[in-house]
């Protein structure tokens, strides 16, 4: 397995929901026989417990306010978890060379993660609970994806998170300026509906 691909593409999986990238690897690792994955991560007590924390992210990530809630609460965990799955896989390298591979890891999770999470508070601002459950159920399939790919093909698992970073940037960008922009307006209505009455 080539390691910076799959090291910044685990990471990325990681900062947007570390608890399922962990049972991904773990279960491919355990069940798939997929030999690239780090013992580490297929131990049972790993997997029960990654499950029961996902099962729980699963529904907090479906529920407006509560998901950023989460999501800043998170903001320890996620690149945590990048930073070990990163030196997991590693591996056998040299010393420096498994501490490059967890920080790249531990900074790719806390970007995606930053990325996810002023997504989700633009998303918030959404009237409708709908728009909040399809962008976390979207978000646990790309991780799947991308978790499984990068045991597989980890170039192809880098490419597709890179991707979606950058096209979460851009929305992050465009959805925060239009929010804004009717934050400004709904002032500026409010102080002129004050002054008429």
């Amino acid at each position: 397995m080539e390691l910076v691909p799959a090291v910044l593409a685990s990471g990325w999986a990681s900062g947007v929901n570390a608890y399922l990238c962990v049972v991904v690897l773990g279960v491919l690792g355990r069940f798939g026989g997929v030999e690239a994955v780090p013992e580490a991560l297929t131990r049972t007590d790993v997997l029960i417990v990654a499950t029961v924390l996902y099962l729980l992210e699963f529904v907090t990530d479906k529920i407006p306010y509560v998901d950023s809630a989460w999501d800043a609460i998170s903001t320890a965990v996620r690149p945590t978890a990048g930073a070990v799955i990163g030196l997991l896989i590693a591996g056998d390298a040299s010393s420096l060379e498994q501490a490059v591979l967890a920080a790249s890891g531990g900074a790719a999770a806390l970007v995606s993660h930053l990325v996810k999470g002023g997504l989700r508070l633009v998303v918030n601002t959404s009237p409708e609970p709908v728009t909040n459950v399809g962008v976390s159920l979207g978000e646990d399939v790309a991780v799947a994806g991308v978790a499984t790919l990068t045991v597989v093909a980890p170039w192809v698992a880098f490419g597709i998170a890179a991707g979606l970073l950058a096209l979460g940037t851009v929305l992050l960008v465009l959805l925060w300026t239009r929010v804004r922009r009717g934050h400004r307006r709904f002032h500026a209505w409010r102080e002129r509906r004050a002054v008429v009455a």
